[in-house]
């Protein structure tokens, strides 16, 4: 009986050490998984903010686990394939404490409605936030990509990641409530009725298995690399030529160990140009600020054992990172505009 009791006592002293060391392990992943968009205690960012209770209070564990783990598919956040389940569970577990309450419960069984009604009904009340075809808002969150009075990007309903995550009743409760603090209303307070709520579910729904235009590039060339027959200072005008020649401008040639040796030992036969049309670089980036990184536009130009060679970064290779398919477009034109410059060049 004594063993016994010293089990029990000793239970109770560890099991609070035992939660907080859960709590603690639960932040860590959050803070190096999700907080670069969702912030570090969820308020929110270029991702939606999550520890608003209009939101984690009404969604449920299995919601959260299952958007961890297939992300959104063109739509910036990632699959995690990287966490163990075990880990997804302590990011939850950790949600769950900004508010201390537990996630909803939903049933998993389809609701019946008429999804040709719930069209028309979803063409009149959502698209102008979620887009025709339940597509979603344009840019990643991030202010410049999404329009001033927007607080967040109305989220993508087509979007095979979170059809594979959301159950019927939850996507018909946050219709019928609404998320307080989002652009999102109750359509219930509105004036639908459930029946209508119910066809939107339906249409919803039937975007499913659908056609989803998302490329995931597997590009291993980190660069595009031609040789060129001509000497260094030829292919320096050509390149330049052909810049000007597509339109772009020409903003500055600087050698490539610039700031990296002492000023005036550059090595002047490995340069790159710098060139920018300003109207791809407005566009680009109010699609995904992250485009930032590699522009403006360069080319580098290296003379080694007196072969010349001229290389770009290929921007299928970095488009892989984003998980954006409205960037995708944007770095194919890029891949295309760089192929061309450098074969013009060296033609």
């Amino acid at each position: 009986m004594k063993n016994i009791t010293r089990l029990i006592i000793l239970f109770l002293f560890i099991s609070p050490v035992i939660a907080e060391t859960g709590h603690a392990i639960g932040q860590q992943l959050f803070e190096k998984n999700c907080s670069a968009c969702h912030g570090a205690n969820g308020q929110g960012g270029v991702g939606i903010p999550l520890s608003l209770p209009s939101f984690i209070d009404s969604v449920s564990d299995n919601y959260l686990r299952k958007s961890i783990r297939y992300g959104r598919p063109g739509r910036v956040m990632p699959s995690f394939n990287n966490l163990s389940d075990n880990e997804i569970l302590k990011i939850v577990q950790y949600m769950r404490s900004w508010t201390g309450k537990p996630g909803k419960t939903f049933s998993n069984k389809a609701i019946k409605g008429n999804a040709k009604a719930g069209k028309k009904l979803f063409n009149q009340y959502c698209i102008a936030c979620h887009s025709k075809g339940g597509t979603g808002g344009v840019g990643t969150g991030v202010t410049f990509s999404r329009p001033r009075g927007a607080t967040i990007i109305a989220p993508s309903l087509n979007n095979p990641g979170f059809l594979s995550s959301a159950e019927d009743h939850f996507i018909k409760e946050t219709l019928m409530n609404g998320r307080p603090g989002t652009p999102m209303m109750s359509y219930k307070a509105h004036g639908l009725s459930e029946e209508d709520i119910n066809n939107i579910v339906k249409y919803v729904r039937s975007f499913e298995g659908g056609p989803y235009p998302y490329k995931e590039y597997d590009t291993k060339s980190a660069i595009i690399k031609v040789d060129s027959p001509y000497n260094f200072e030829e292919t320096l005008a050509n390149v330049k030529n052909s810049i000007i020649g597509k339109n772009f401008k020409l903003i500055r040639t600087q050698a490539l160990n610039q700031g990296l040796v002492e000023k005036g030992k550059e090595n002047n036969n490995q340069v790159i140009v710098y060139f920018c049309n300003f109207n791809f670089l407005n566009k680009a980036l109010a699609i995904d600020p992250r485009v930032g990184m590699f522009l403006p536009c360069r080319v580098t130009i290296v003379q080694e054992k007196g072969k010349v060679s001229i290389m770009a970064t290929n921007p299928l290779n970095i488009a892989r990172f984003f998980n954006n398919k409205e960037l995708n477009e944007a770095c194919e034109e890029m891949h295309d505009i760089y192929t061309e410059l450098l074969e013009e060049a060296s033609l």
